[in-house]
């Protein structure tokens, strides 16, 4: 039987990668940054439910210059104890902003290839819209990149998102697992779940 996941406080965090970095490819480079993720998530937010990682998606870029190579996009789910607040959003974006650094992230064009994103999608009911975040992340809903890994994890077995199903009618879900742009990496790589 399938338990809710109080929405309250799901939090829920968008990867990518479509260049290499100093460890390596994309897929290295994602497989590395999972226990640091694990470690600042644990470290900011004190008590997380276990953890729930999408699996691997290889997706097309959407936007930004032309000629990139594909990305590599995942998306981790957590449940976490504190209730949700801006400065705390703000401090875990910090978090964030500062692990893409230390994989060689550089922000040299907006929607450019990068070596790891890393971007907070939503925080239970949390609203907040100053420079540099916006809760709910604006287009994560018109994602295939964000949808596909999301729906795994909702048909995972485990708690449902019920964010995912109100914000994304069945047709328009559908369609996105249909998206050509979005291909399962199969088998899952060593070291991702």
């Amino acid at each position: 039987m399938r338990t809710h996941l109080p929405e309250g406080e799901a939090l829920a965090i968008g990867l990518g990668a479509n260049l290499a970095s100093a460890l390596g490819g994309p897929l290295e480079t994602l497989v590395a940054v999972r226990p640091r993720l694990e470690q600042v998530l644990s470290c900011w937010a004190g008590r997380t439910s276990p953890l729930r990682w999408s699996p691997l998606f290889r997706t097309a870029p959407v936007g930004g210059p032309p000629g990139q190579p594909d990305y590599l996009n995942a998306v981790l789910v957590a449940q976490v104890a504190r209730p949700p607040r801006v400065p705390d959003a703000l401090q875990l974006l910090a978090r964030l902003q500062q692990l893409e650094l230390a994989f060689g992230r550089q922000r040299l064009e907006h929607w450019g290839p990068r070596t790891l994103d890393l971007d907070l999608l939503w925080w239970g009911e949390l609203r907040c819209d100053q420079s540099g975040l916006e809760l709910p992340h604006p287009r994560w809903h018109q994602r295939a990149f964000v949808l596909a890994p999301l729906l795994a994890i909702d048909r995972d077995g485990g708690a449902p998102l019920p964010v995912l199903r109100r914000c994304v009618g069945a047709d328009n879900l559908l369609a996105q697992e249909l998206d050509s742009s979005v291909q399962l990496v199969t088998p899952s790589p060593i070291g991702w779940p």
